[in-house]
């Protein structure tokens, strides 16, 4: 989080088709080694939604900033995002709900919204009517794996070497939890 950038207040929301250019600025601007496992965005951009990813799979934070905000301004600004999906489409699976992608803001990082995202993410998942959620997290993706388990997350299953990325081979850890209350 910048220096100059307090964040007042955190709102969680559901994305709206008016967020596509905000959401794909975002996605591209957070795009890491740390989590990635395709290739950096380039030019042209695919959209942000589509027929797999539509706006009624996301969650978005935003969050009132005083001024010296980036961009110049104080007001409100999307802060991050959180994709929450059934896993399958079986019957039989639709007690689960699966995150498959967090994202938050430089400026905004250290400031709680990945878990402001995270804990709205089970509240609508248990809205939904599931009672488990899930998770897959890289390895080496330290920051996250101890955000989920601070949020009671536990690692359920290790697909070891599951990626080959950037010279290395890289496990792909299975997390989940109980929605239970």
């Amino acid at each position: 989080m910048s220096a100059t950038t307090t964040l007042h207040s955190v709102s969680v929301r559901p994305a709206l088709s008016a967020d596509e250019e905000a959401l794909g600025e975002l996605d591209r601007s957070t795009w890491s080694t740390l989590h990635a496992v395709m290739p950096r965005p380039r030019p042209p951009y695919d959209p942000f939604f589509d027929e797999r990813h539509r706006p009624g799979d996301f969650l978005v934070a935003e969050a009132a900033t005083e001024a010296g905000a980036p961009a110049g301004s104080s007001g409100t600004r999307i802060a991050g995002y959180i994709r929450l999906v059934p896993p399958t489409p079986l019957a039989c699976n639709a007690h689960v709900r699966q995150i498959q992608g967090l994202a938050v803001a430089a400026w905004a990082r250290g400031a709680g919204v990945g878990r402001t995202l995270l804990r709205a993410a089970c509240a609508e998942a248990r809205r939904q009517g599931a009672n488990r959620i899930t998770l897959r997290v890289l390895g080496h993706n330290t920051p996250a794996r101890a955000l989920y388990a601070s949020e009671g997350f536990a690692v359920e299953g290790v697909l070891s070497g599951e990626f080959f990325l950037h010279g290395r081979y890289v496990d792909d850890v299975l997390m989940g939890r109980s929605l239970a209350p």
